[in-house]
C-alpha cells in the first residue's frame, strides 16, 4: 500500500544544503532522531498530529519531549510534504522565518 504522502529535504540552492537533514544529523541523542523520523512516517500515511500552520504556506510538526522539538515543512502539490526547518521551542521564531523564506525561495525556483 503506498502512502498518501512523501516527505522530502528542502534542499538550498545556493548553499546546496539540506537544512532540516543537516539539523536532524546534528541531534546527539539517536533516540530523538528516531522518534523524530516515527513522526514524519505517520505525517506521510497522512497523520500529522499535533501541528498548525504557522503562515505563508508552512506548518509546525509538534513533538512534545525533550525541548519541544519542531519540524517546520510545506505541503507541495497534493503529495510532497517538503521538509524545511527543524529546531525546538526555544529557537521557534528564528525556525519559522528561516522555514518560510526557504519556501517562498522553493517556490520561486519551480
Amino acid at each position: 500500500m503506498s502512502k498518501p504522502f512523501k516527505a522530502l529535504f528542502y534542499k538550498d540552492s545556493n548553499t546546496e544544503k539540506e537544512p532540516f537533514r543537516d539539523w536532524l544529523d546534528g541531534l546527539r541523542d539517536n533516540a530523538v532522531q528516531a522518534r523524530i523520523a516515527v513522526r514524519i512516517a505517520r505525517a506521510e500515511d497522512g497523520n500529522f498530529g499535533d501541528h498548525k500552520s504557522v503562515g505563508g504556506g508552512v506548518y509546525e510538526l509538534r513533538i512534545s519531549f525533550g525541548p519541544g522539538y519542531r519540524v517546520y515543512y510545506a505541503i507541495e502539490g497534493q503529495k510532497i510534504i517538503l521538509l524545511l526547518v527543524g529546531g525546538d521551542k526555544s529557537t521557534q521564531s528564528k525556525d519559522i522565518e528561516k522555514a518560510q523564506k526557504f519556501w517562498v525561495s522553493h517556490k520561486k525556483e519551480k
